[in-house]
C-alpha cells in the first residue's frame, strides 16, 4: 500500500504531462501549418506581401495581448475549467478559418483563434509548474514542453504542405476538431481542477495592453507599405507607445493586476522574459520568410518546402531532449548563450543564400545550426522564467512567458516586414529580388538574435557567477 500511492502520483502526473505537452503540439502544430500554407493562402484571398503577415499576427496580437488575462482567468475561476475552455474556442475558431471565404473572415476567425490560445496556454504551463516541483523534475517537464515545438513544427510543415499541396490549405486547419475534442474529453478525466480564488479581472489592462501592442504591429506593417511619412502608420504608433504607458500605469495602482509587476523585481526572470522577446522577434522572421526563400526564390512545391524545414526541426527535438542531462552538467545559463550563439551563427549564414543558391550548401547547414541553437535554449530560457515565483504567482509567471513569446513574435514580424519593405533592389528579377530581400531579413533576425545574447549575459548568467562567491563565503 505504501508503494500504491507513489506510483499511482507519479502515474496522473506523467498522464498530466502528456495532456499538457499534446495541447502545445496542437497550437504549435497549428502555427506552422500556417507557415507552409502562406503562398496559397495568399493566392486564394488576395493578400498584399506586407497583409500576409497578418494571418500570423492577427493571431498572436490576441494570442499575447489577452494571455495575462487568461493566466488571472486561470487562477479565479480553476484552471482545468479555463484550459478547456480555451480548447474548444481554438478548436471551433479552427473550423472557422477552414471554411473562411474572404480575408476578412480568415483574419477574424484567426484573432478568435488567438482568445482560445490566450485561455489555454497559460493554463497549461500553470498546470505543470505546480505538479512538478523546481529542479531536475521540472526541467524534465519543461524539456518535453520545449521538445513539442520541433515535433510540431515539423509535423505542421510537413502536413501544412502536403495538404496545400495535394488537397487545399483548408484542410490543415480541420485536424484540431478531433484533435481538440480528444483533449477535451481526456482532460475532464485526469487534471483535477484548482482551487477558485477570489479576485477581480484587470479588463482595462487587458485591452490597454492588447490594443497597444496591436496598434505598434499596425504601425509597423502600415509603415512597410505606405512610408514613414504616412499619417496613419504615425498616429498608431504614437498610440501604441501611449496605450503601453497607460497599461503599466494601471497595473501599477489597481490592487489586483493582470501583471504583478513584482515578477519583474526578478533580475532574472526580467532577463529571460527580454531575451525571449528579442529571440522570438528573430525565430518567427526565419520561419515566415523562409518558406517564402524556399517556394519563391528555390521553386518548391509546398510539400516540398515542409520536408526541407527538417534540418531545423529534428535537430530542435533531439537537442532539446538533451536538455536535461546538459542542464546538469553545464547549467542552463550556458546553454541559453550556446544556443543563441548558434542561432545567431545560422541567421547570418543563412543570410548569405542568394537567387542562385544551392539548397544543400547554402540552406541546410545554417538550419541546423537554428535548430540546434532552438533546441538548447527554449527549455532553460523558460524555467528562467518561472524560476523562484510563488504558487500564487504561478499562473501569472507562466502567462507572462506566453506573452513574451507571442509579441515577441508579432513585433518581430512587424519590424521585419519593415525591412523587407525597404531593402528592394533596382533593377533585378522577381526572385533576385525576393532572394536579396529575405537575404536581409536573415541579417536583421540575427541581430536580434545578438541582442538577446547580450541580455542573457548579463540579466541571468552574469548575476549567477556574482551569487555563488557570495554563498561560499556565507556557508563558510
Amino acid at each position: 500500500m505504501s508503494n500504491a500511492m507513489p506510483d499511482s502520483q507519479a502515474q496522473n502526473a506523467n498522464t498530466v504531462l502528456a495532456i499538457i505537452v499534446a495541447s502545445y503540439l496542437m497550437i504549435v502544430v497549428d502555427i506552422s501549418i500556417v507557415i507552409t500554407g502562406l503562398p496559397r493562402i495568399q493566392a486564394s484571398l488576395g493578400f498584399s506581401a506586407a497583409q500576409l503577415s497578418w494571418v500570423t499576427n492577427a493571431y498572436t496580437l490576441t494570442f499575447g495581448g489577452l494571455l495575462l488575462l487568461g493566466a488571472r482567468a486561470g487562477d479565479i475561476l480553476g484552471r482545468r475549467r479555463m484550459f478547456i475552455a480555451g480548447l474548444s474556442l481554438f478548436t471551433m475558431a479552427s473550423m472557422a478559418i477552414g471554411i473562411a471565404q474572404s480575408a476578412v473572415w480568415l483574419l477574424t476567425a484567426r484573432a478568435i483563434q488567438g482568445v482560445g490560445a490566450a485561455v489555454l496556454a497559460p493554463s497549461t504551463l500553470a498546470l505543470l509548474s505546480t505538479h512538478f516541483a523546481e529542479g531536475p523534475e521540472r526541467n524534465r517537464a519543461l524539456s518535453m514542453y520545449a521538445a513539442a515545438a520541433g515535433v510540431g513544427a515539423t509535423l505542421g510543415l510537413v502536413l501544412g504542405g502536403l495538404f496545400a499541396d495535394l488537397v487545399s490549405w483548408r484542410a490543415g486547419f480541420f485536424i484540431n476538431l478531433p484533435i481538440g475534442l480528444s483533449l477535451i474529453v481526456v482532460a475532464r478525466r485526469h487534471i483535477v481542477e484548482t482551487p477558485k480564488r477570489p479576485g477581480r479581472f484587470d479588463v482595462g489592462g487587458a485591452i490597454c495592453s492588447t490594443l497597444g501592442m496591436a496598434a505598434l504591429v499596425y504601425g509597423l506593417v502600415r509603415a512597410a507599405e505606405a512610408g514613414w511619412h504616412d499619417t496613419l502608420a504615425q498616429s498608431a504608433l504614437l498610440s501604441g507607445v501611449v496605450l503601453t504607458a497607460v497599461f503599466v500605469l494601471i497595473e501599477r495602482r489597481i490592487s489586483q493586476p493582470i501583471l504583478p509587476l513584482r515578477l519583474l523585481a526578478s533580475r532574472e526572470r526580467a532577463g529571460a522574459y527580454l531575451a525571449r522577446m528579442l529571440f522570438l522577434g528573430g525565430a518567427v522572421g526565419f520561419w515566415f520568410f523562409s518558406t517564402q526563400f524556399l517556394q519563391g526564390v528555390l521553386h518548391m512545391r509546398p510539400l516540398q518546402a515542409g520536408l526541407a524545414f527538417l534540418p531545423v526541426t529534428l535537430p530542435n527535438f533531439a537537442s532539446a531532449m538533451a536538455v536535461p542531462r546538459l542542464a546538469r552538467r553545464v547549467g542552463n545559463g550556458s546553454l541559453i548563450l550556446a544556443g543563441l550563439s548558434l542561432g545567431v551563427a545560422g541567421l547570418l549564414w543563412l543570410g548569405q543564400a542568394d537567387a542562385g543558391a544551392s539548397y544543400w550548401t547554402s540552406v541546410v547547414p545554417p538550419m541546423l545550426l537554428i535548430g540546434l541553437g532552438q533546441g538548447l535554449l527554449l527549455g532553460p530560457l523558460t524555467a528562467a522564467g518561472v524560476a523562484g515565483v510563488t504558487r500564487d504567482d504561478a499562473g501569472a509567471a507562466s502567462g507572462l512567458v506566453n506573452v513574451a513569446h507571442q509579441l515577441g513574435g508579432a513585433l518581430g514580424l512587424g519590424l521585419l516586414v519593415l525591412v523587407f519593405a525597404g531593402a528592394a533592389p533596382t533593377g533585378a528579377h522577381d526572385s533576385q529580388a525576393l532572394a536579396h530581400r529575405i537575404s536581409a531579413v536573415m541579417d536583421a533576425a540575427g541581430l536580434l538574435l545578438a541582442l538577446a545574447l547580450i541580455v542573457s549575459w548579463i540579466f541571468i548568467v552574469l548575476p549567477r557567477h556574482k551569487v555563488k562567491p557570495k554563498q561560499l563565503e556565507a556557508i563558510s
